[in-house]
């Protein structure tokens, strides 16, 4: 059964494409320009909200990045990628892969958009200040835990490293990982030296460049 990601380019549709290629999952990549509510129209009819991911498998189709890497984990790599209910973690596993997108990521929203996306007349500095200090005040609380491991559950890699791993790698697009702790720091390293990452990367500029569509990380337009 094909997999195809609607996708763009480092968005928060990464999360998934790095589950694919972690997974090692045979997949379609469809790029979209950003916002693609905006710029492709078209799309609507395959997502009415607008948004990217869309995964489809089959009859299956899926909108919320952290969810399908649950999803592709659950179905595609039971025991390793994913953490089984009977696993001591598995609460755990649930928690951080949730965490990195309800958490982490929706305070880096309001800095997108208030800080770079809205008109200038529209932007607000106090909203983009308060929700830096927001998000490096809960990315805290992750070094205690990773000063003792080198992933956050089970003793290997999972979404949940996935899931929390797009939210650092979106800082990193922020320039906020200069304000990374010591141990968050060496996780975002241990992160980027994944191959997966790296295929995702280079499978999405790729895609971009063969479908006609701007390479540049859509949290940087």
């Amino acid at each position: 059964m094909t997999i195809t990601l609607y996708h763009c380019m480092s968005a928060r549709s990464f999360r998934p494409l790095w589950a694919l290629e972690e997974l090692g999952l045979a997949y379609e990549l469809r790029m979209l320009p950003f916002p693609p509510r905006a710029l492709q129209k078209s799309y609507l009819q395959d997502n009415p909200l607008g948004t990217v991911p869309l995964l489809v498998e089959g009859e299956m189709r899926m909108s919320e990045s952290a969810a399908i890497c649950q999803y592709l984990a659950a179905r595609h790599s039971p025991g390793a990628l994913d953490v089984g209910l009977n696993e001591a973690d598995y609460g755990a596993y649930l928690n951080f892969l949730h965490f990195g997108e309800a958490t982490l990521t929706f305070p880096q929203t309001l800095l997108l958009r208030y800080g770079r996306f809205e008109p200038a007349e529209r932007r607000q500095p106090q909203v983009v200040e308060d929700y830096r200090r927001w998000f490096l005040a809960r990315l805290r609380t992750l070094e205690s835990r990773l000063a003792e491991r080198e992933w956050l559950c089970s003793d290997r890699f999972t979404a949940a490293d996935i899931s929390v791993g797009y939210a650092l790698m979106l800082a990193r697009h922020l320039q906020l990982d200069a304000e990374f702790t010591p141990a968050v720091a060496a996780y975002w390293q241990r992160l980027q030296e994944r191959p997966s990452h790296g295929r995702a990367l280079q499978a999405q500029e790729q895609a971009a460049v063969a479908q006609g569509v701007s390479t540049r990380p859509s949290p940087e337009l």
